[in-house]
């Protein structure tokens, strides 16, 4: 059984306040809800530059005009949106356990983010795509939603992407499906609901220093290796054996506005889950009273020995940040929800929780909906 990750408590919230170039770092618990269109201008978003040899450069603002955002101001807001939703502060029966997971594959990489670069190919540092085949910096939720995945489940298209580690000048891709968790990151675990079509966000930032990625809120074990955790660099004392790999764990916001799919800097419109006052409780902050799937890579590289000259495409290892853009068969994704996170369920990914094997499956053997 896989070591229970913990929300960072109360005490540690201030770290999540950090700032980072990008303007927001990890979205800060306390965080308002974005300016609408028109309003204040939004910090621009860079990511490094594509390739190793240009690796530091920084590039142009991410927003651009595309097929979801016709303005390029950045804001894609939902459709419908989310209203009259208040932070649920219930306290369900304890289960220790709401989570399934999704496990993807690599498909490919490619120096594009459609997200921060948005139909500009290119423009982004090295990436690392798992789950959707087709992403690239043209990719919509429409385009998603007609292609295949390397996903277990095949109604889960969505994208996950992050930068790509490099050993020396070589690109060291993780082998086989990746864990990819979706929990419950509220204690009302029975109050989550499915992304809605077309969600997006970054996790992290490139640029971050060394210290906002100790302090993010996302942070759980840091760089792992053999018996080493909680490194913010790589570790130097990996083991050299086969079944020896470089791991890291991170957490993703799971608080929604309910107003938008996308905001300017890509974070603005998710936040942390906030310290219930005079509990232990987790709960939504007011500015993103929606509360969704807490999503966290926990991802493995089959590199170990000397990692002196290990490297990811956006810079140090503190500049580990990676994306999401949800693309799930609304049917099949309510189904595992349903059943794992409000049913309280720890389920692999076809909803079976092998300790409650009386709670039967989501999903059939072919990880389709019965």
């Amino acid at each position: 059984m896989p070591r229970r990750s913990q929300l960072v408590s109360g005490s540690l919230i201030a770290g999540a306040l950090l700032l980072t170039s990008l303007g927001l770092g990890g979205v800060a618990a306390t965080a308002g809800t974005p300016p609408p269109p028109g309003g204040a201008t939004a910090a621009s978003s860079t990511h490094r530059a594509g390739h190793m040899g240009t690796m530091g450069h920084t590039m142009a603002a991410s927003t651009a005009a595309s097929p979801e955002d016709p303005d390029g101001d950045g804001y894609i807001p939902a459709n419908p949106p989310v209203t009259g939703v208040s932070p649920s502060t219930k306290e369900p029966p304890h289960r220790y356990f709401h989570e399934f997971q999704a496990n993807c594959s690599v498909s490919h990489t490619k120096p594009d983010d459609p997200i921060v670069y948005p139909q500009q190919p290119g423009k982004s540092h090295d990436h690392t795509f798992m789950g959707n085949r087709s992403t690239n910096a043209n990719s919509t939720t429409s385009s998603l939603d007609g292609a295949t995945t390397t996903c277990n489940a095949p109604g889960d298209r969505s994208g996950y992407w992050m930068p790509t580690l490099f050993k020396g000048d070589q690109p060291v891709l993780p082998v086989g499906p990746q864990v990819i968790y979706y929990k419950a990151g509220v204690t009302d675990y029975t109050s989550v609901r499915p992304f809605p079509k077309g969600l997006r966000f970054l996790v992290g930032s490139p640029t971050q220093s060394r210290e906002e990625f100790r302090g993010h809120r996302g942070f759980v074990e840091g760089w792992e290796c053999g018996d080493s955790f909680f490194n913010v660099d790589f570790p130097t004392n990996c083991p050299s054996r086969p079944d020896v790999k470089l791991n890291i764990r991170f957490q993703a916001p799971s608080c929604w506005d309910g107003r938008y799919l996308d905001t300017p800097d890509h974070k603005s419109h998710m936040a942390y889950p906030v310290v219930n006052p005079g509990t232990n409780n987790n709960i939504c902050p007011t500015s993103h009273p929606v509360a969704l799937p807490m999503v966290e890579f926990k991802m493995a590289w089959p590199v170990n020995g000397d990692l002196s000259q290990v490297k990811l495409a956006s810079g140090p290892s503190w500049s580990f940040h990676y994306d999401f853009f949800n693309a799930w068969d609304a049917p099949t994704l309510n189904a595992l929800v349903g059943h794992c996170l409000v049913g309280g369920l720890q389920c692999d990914a076809r909803g079976y929780d092998q300790t409650h094997p009386e709670a039967g499956a989501a999903l059939d053997e072919n990880y389709e909906l019965p």
